[in-house]
């Protein structure tokens, strides 16, 4: 009896201490969430100047993890899906990374009368950090998504290559056709195709030290891409120290026939070219 009261004793006081953790672990957290919270609404007047920015609602979707397996290689897509009768377009989207040196990881351009899109890439988290998409549509309004990210320093993580091979290699791009849509069909799930665009570059950040001499690495990183089918703009971006070494974009489009020309280049005055077939 003794010793079944004893165990009944020592469960209590291991339950007792694990919800005492867990209370103090969830209040931590929710800290660390109302901390960036803050961060945030300083950082949006430098963005978006006076404009309000609202909860897209389902218009749009964020999918990200909540715990990130490499800061410094963070998968984010964005979905937005304009109700029917809706008459607005998407005209751009912005990406930004809260707490990250740089927040603004790149802001994209869509031409045609986008009313439905996809579009993931990868971003570097440095501290434990708000990920926000934002959207303007035609009507001028601007429609946001939100997901906190766990991960840690992303920044200044080591580039996975050295510096003579990444540099050896740099601008060399991979255009390929991963879903294809069918012109003409009528439906949302088969009209629009999706492309994956991936171009070798160490994307250096600024805040990466050379693990030889001990030195900081000069930020230089690709700073913008046009994506073209045939004359008609599909995207162009402007990215910064937030996007991922190796950038890798995949959006989707409407396909009309025609060939997609990529355009791209980077901080230090390079130019890297690519071009995908239509199919048959």
């Amino acid at each position: 009896m003794r010793l079944a009261k004893a165990t009944f004793k020592a469960t209590l006081a291991t339950l007792v201490v694990a919800a005492t953790l867990l209370a103090a672990f969830t209040a931590a957290s929710s800290a660390q969430e109302a901390g960036a919270d803050a961060t945030w609404q300083a950082l949006k007047p430098d963005v978006f100047g006076e404009r309000p920015v609202v909860d897209a609602g389902p218009l749009m979707t964020l999918t990200a993890p909540v715990r990130a397996e490499d800061a410094a290689m963070v998968p984010v897509e964005i979905a937005v899906a304009l109700p029917a009768g809706d008459t607005r377009t998407v005209q751009k989207l912005t990406l930004i990374v809260d707490e990250n040196p740089a927040p603004v990881a790149a802001t994209f351009t869509f031409g045609g009368e986008r009313r439905d899109l996809t579009l993931a890439t990868r971003l570097r988290v440095n501290s434990y950090s708000y990920v926000r998409a934002v959207a303007q549509l035609s009507d001028g309004s601007l429609q946001m998504v939100q997901r906190f990210v766990k991960a840690s320093g992303g920044c200044s993580a080591p580039a996975m290559k050295d510096e003579e091979a990444a540099l050896r290699n740099i601008g060399q791009m991979k255009l390929r056709l991963v879903q294809p849509g069918q012109q003409g069909d009528a439906t949302q799930a088969n009209r629009f195709s999706r492309v994956q665009l991936m171009i070798r570059h160490p994307n250096y950040s600024g805040l990466q030290m050379d693990q030889i001499t001990r030195l900081y690495i000069p930020a230089k990183y690709v700073d913008r891409i046009e994506v073209k089918q045939g004359d008609a703009l599909i995207l162009s971006m402007e990215g910064g120290i937030s996007l991922s070494e190796d950038p890798n974009l995949q959006f989707s489009y409407e396909p009309t026939g025609q060939q997609i020309h990529v355009d791209a280049g980077d901080t230090d005055g390079r130019s890297f070219e690519g071009e995908l077939k239509p199919a048959g």
